[in-house]
């Protein structure tokens, strides 16, 4: 039978691929080590540059397609998949939309060296309306530089790691083993955990919030959507909004003495119950995130209204 090491010697391109693709896709499989992994074994010559860059090109190009034309075709509801299946809800869209608004078509360029905009990156830009060619030009030039500074990287150190594994043949079945369960077990348990935490926070209703706004002290709504969410989706009229990001800095103009419910558009009001547990450890007590967020409060308030298309010249440097 063929070893492990054997196997990855012959299938690596395929292993590869698979890899790269996994990660494209979202699923919480990191493909960097990967790609250094495949550079060692270009440099002991186990494999060829130009065929592991080809995977992980490929790889990458098929995956951006798929999300840019998902973005294209279905909109913001892309970026709440996207969050269900983020190891840190809402904050693969929140940390990156903000960045992609700023830089534009450029952020393609470097989207794969940033944790959350890689996979975030492609269909935002559908949804902004950037046309398929020049998406796929800046993809293509960010996923190659990409692919070949980890390949690179291994084929950097491939001799002092053949030399390594010289001295233990157990080293590979370790590393593969930390690899592939140990640190995705970790990676796991740690979303796990933190999905448990922001369920635990108490939320407030639509009917309730609808109830308290009819009272002479309204609640104070605030939206801790990204500003480009806002552009492409007008939240609940009369909210004040507040990134959440920006929340840590701006809590101290908020008043005590009323009710703060804050809503976002992610699964689980990941976004909102995020800024209800820092207000609290302000020390405000009067402060919810509202149940189901934006789409609830459309669902029983009001129709969703068209989403508008952000034009790809605002958002070009």
């Amino acid at each position: 039978m063929e070893s492990l090491g054997e196997l990855l010697q012959q299938e690596g391109a395929w292993v590869l691929f698979g890899g790269v693709l996994a990660e494209q896709l979202g699923l919480p499989f990191p493909a960097l080590p990967l790609l250094i992994a495949a550079g060692v074994l270009v440099g002991t010559g186990h494999l060829s540059w130009s065929g592991a860059l080809m995977a992980a090109l490929s790889a990458t190009l098929l995956a951006d397609l798929v999300w840019f034309l998902a973005g294209r075709w279905r909109g913001r509801p892309v970026l709440t998949l996207l969050c269900r299946i983020a190891l840190e809800p809402d904050a693969c869209v929140r940390r990156t939309e903000d960045f992609f608004r700023r830089h534009g078509v450029q952020s393609l360029l470097v989207a794969k060296f940033i944790p959350g905009l890689s996979t975030i990156a492609p269909p935002l830009a559908g949804i902004v309306g950037l046309g398929l060619p020049l998406f796929l030009l800046y993809d293509a030039l960010g996923a190659l530089v990409w692919a070949a500074s980890g390949l690179g990287f291994g084929l950097l150190f491939s001799e002092e790691v053949e030399h390594a594994l010289a001295y233990s043949e157990q080293a590979v079945p370790a590393l593969l083993l930390t690899a592939v369960i140990v640190l995705p077990a970790y990676v796991g348990w740690k979303a796990w955990h933190v999905r448990r935490q922001l369920r635990r926070v108490p939320r407030m209703t639509v009917t309730e919030l609808l109830d308290k706004l009819a009272t002479p002290e309204p609640p104070l709504l605030i939206d801790v959507r990204p500003r480009l969410a806002i552009e492409t989706e007008p939240g609940i009229p009369n909210a004040l909004h507040i990134a959440l990001e920006d929340l840590a800095h701006k809590y101290a103009e908020l008043p005590r003495s009323r009710d703060l419910v804050l809503y976002c558009a992610c699964p689980a009001d990941a976004a909102s119950a995020q800024g209800v547990m820092l207000l609290q450890r302000k020390g405000f007590s009067r402060a919810w995130p509202l149940a189901g967020g934006l789409h609830a409060w459309r669902a029983i308030v009001e129709e969703p209204e068209p989403v508008p298309m952000i034009q790809v010249e605002r958002l070009a440097i």
